[in-house]
């Protein structure tokens, strides 16, 4: 029997666009709302446009949901992926409209970016390289390469471990953290082409 993808459905824009891409790639998915379908899921991805405090406030407001995603990730160890807005709600805070709590899994904060140089654009928009950290060079789904980005606040980890790649836009920007078997990428798999294909296939690999 084919793994189940859990695709979490808590009125992300992005959700359809994770969902085609995940399909492209030979996923079996379940767009879910449903804390029991992810307590029985062998893989979990949580997408994420938008503000940090929107989306915090959209998963909670799905009731046994968090307590679900926590039960099967953080103690069962099934494999996690969040992408974009899904990734830095793994943070501990977010500062966009306030501080909002996070999930915790990886410490840190997820604020403005606020390059240096003012000719620098914020939101980073667009097509950016995804540079390996030496310590995760051998990581099983983050790859080196060019990926799409769009956003206005960044993952400012707490433990340099936790940071899998960055990118550079005015200032050095973390574009995936990972810590066991949980993947943050703040980039869109769905929007990079053959990259992004290329990652969400080794996704569905990956045995963490």
């Amino acid at each position: 029997m084919a793994e189940i993808v859990a695709l979490i459905d808590y009125g992300a824009g992005n959700l359809h666009s994770v969902h085609n891409a995940l399909k492209a790639v030979g996923a079996n998915v379940s767009v879910t709302a449903d804390p029991n379908v992810v307590r029985a899921a062998d893989r979990i991805v949580l997408p994420g446009v938008g503000s940090f405090k929107a989306c915090a406030e959209g998963l909670r407001a799905i009731p046994h949901m968090v307590e679900a995603m926590t039960e099967r990730v953080q103690v069962g160890g099934a494999p996690f992926l969040g992408i974009c807005v899904g990734m830095q709600l793994l943070a501990t805070r977010g500062l966009e409209h306030g501080a909002t709590d996070g999930l915790g899994w990886i410490e840190g904060e997820v604020r403005l970016i606020t390059p240096h140089d003012r000719s620098i654009k914020v939101p980073h928009m667009g097509w950016n390289d995804v540079a390996l950290l030496p310590h995760a060079r051998e990581h099983a789904v983050v790859d080196a390469g060019e990926a799409y980005f769009l956003h206005s606040y960044h993952f400012a980890a707490e433990n340099p471990a936790d940071i899998a790649a960055m990118t550079d836009h005015g200032e050095g920007l973390v574009a995936a953290v990972a810590r066991a078997n949980v993947l943050g990428v703040q980039f869109h798999p769905e929007k990079s082409q053959a990259y992004g294909l290329e990652l969400l296939s080794r996704f569905l690999e990956w045995a963490p």
